[in-house]
C-alpha cells in the first residue's frame, strides 16, 4: 500500500513540474483563463496553472509504415485511417499525397466506395497532375462501376462511372489504365441502355408512345453502340406505327435493315410494315438519320 502511494504521489509531483512548465510559456494577458475558478484542475496542484503538453508529431515514414503494415494484415479499415493521418499531420507534403493515394486504395479494396471516391476527390483537386492521377481516377471510376445494380433501378452509379472514365481517357490517352476503362464505359452504358429500354418498353405497354419514343430515342442518340440499338429501332417502328406516323417508322425500319440486315429485330420490322401497307423508307430529315452514325446511302 505504501508503494502505490508513493507511486500516486511520484506521478502528482510529475504532473505538477509539467504544469508548471508549460504555464510559464503562456502569455501573461492569458492567465486569467486559467484561474482557480475556472479550472477544476488547479485545486489538485494546489492553484498551479494547467496546460495539456503537446505531443510532437510521429515521423511521417513512421505512420507510412504502419498503414503498409495494416495493408498487410488485410486492415483496410485501420490502413486507411493510418494513411489519412498523413494529410492530417503533414498537409502540403509528399506524404500526404502518398497518404491520400494508399488512402484512396486502401477504401476502395475493403469496399467503402464512397469514401474512396471522396479521398479520390481531394487527390484530384490538390495534384490533378501527379503520376499517379491516373490510377487515382480508375480508382474512383471502379468505385462507381462497382455499385452498378441492375436495370431494374436506377443508373446513377453507372452514368458517374462513365463520366469518370472519360475522364480518364481524355486527360491521360497514354494511360496504362485507358483500355480497361474504354471497356467498362462500354459496359456501363449498355447498362444504362438497358434501364432506358426497360422503361421505354413499360411506357408503350401503357400506350404512352410519347414517352416510349423519348427512352428509344435516348438509346439510339448516347448508346448506340451498345447491343440495344436495334431493338430500340424496332420499337421506334411500333411507337410510330401506332400513333400513326409511318414516315418515322419507316425511316427506323430503313435504318435498323441498313446497319443489322440480318437482325430478327430487322426481320420484324419489315413484317410490322408489311402489315400496314408500307416498306421501309428513310427520310434524311428524320431526327432518327440524324442521330444515327449510319444511314442509308
Amino acid at each position: 500500500m505504501q508503494s502505490l502511494v508513493r507511486s500516486i504521489l511520484h506521478k502528482a509531483a510529475g504532473a505538477r513540474r509539467v504544469a508548471l512548465v508549460a504555464a510559464a510559456s503562456l502569455p501573461l494577458a492569458g492567465c486569467s483563463a486559467l484561474d482557480s475558478a475556472s479550472n477544476p484542475l488547479s485545486s489538485f496542484f494546489g492553484g498551479e496553472k494547467y496546460k495539456t503538453e503537446i505531443l510532437p508529431d510521429t515521423p511521417a515514414d513512421n505512420i507510412y509504415d504502419q498503414g503498409l503494415a495494416r495493408l498487410g494484415k488485410k486492415d483496410f479499415s485501420g490502413a486507411a485511417k493510418k494513411f489519412g493521418e498523413l494529410e492530417k499531420q503533414y498537409p502540403n507534403s509528399g506524404w500526404s499525397q502518398k497518404g491520400l493515394l494508399m488512402q484512396t486504395y486502401s477504401e476502395y479494396t475493403e469496399g467503402k466506395y464512397d469514401e474512396a471516391v471522396a479521398t479520390a476527390n481531394r487527390y484530384i483537386g490538390l495534384y490533378p497532375n501527379s503520376k499517379d492521377a491516373p490510377y487515382i481516377y480508375y480508382l474512383a471510376g471502379m468505385s462507381y462501376y462497382n455499385q452498378i445494380p441492375d436495370a431494374d433501378r436506377d443508373q446513377e452509379r453507372a452514368e458517374k462511372s462513365v463520366v469518370v472514365f472519360n475522364q480518364l481517357v481524355e486527360k491521360f490517352p497514354k494511360s496504362e489504365y485507358v483500355n480497361d476503362a474504354k471497356f467498362k464505359i462500354q459496359v456501363a452504358k449498355d447498362q444504362i441502355a438497358a434501364r432506358e429500354m426497360k422503361v421505354g418498353r413499360f411506357y408503350l405497354e401503357q400506350n404512352n408512345y410519347t414517352a416510349a419514343i423519348n427512352r428509344f430515342r435516348e438509346v439510339i442518340g448516347k448508346y448506340q453502340t451498345t447491343r440495344h440499338t436495334e431493338e430500340a429501332l424496332f420499337r421506334l417502328v411500333e411507337a410510330y406505327l401506332r400513333l400513326g406516323i409511318a414516315n418515322e417508322a419507316q425511316t427506323a425500319a430503313a435504318v435498323l435493315g441498313h446497319n443489322y440486315p440480318d437482325s430478327q429485330w430487322y426481320k420484324d420490322a419489315y413484317a410490322r410494315l408489311r402489315e400496314g401497307g408500307f416498306e421501309p423508307n428513310e427520310q434524311r430529315d428524320s431526327w432518327i438519320s440524324k442521330l444515327f452514325r449510319k444511314t442509308v446511302g
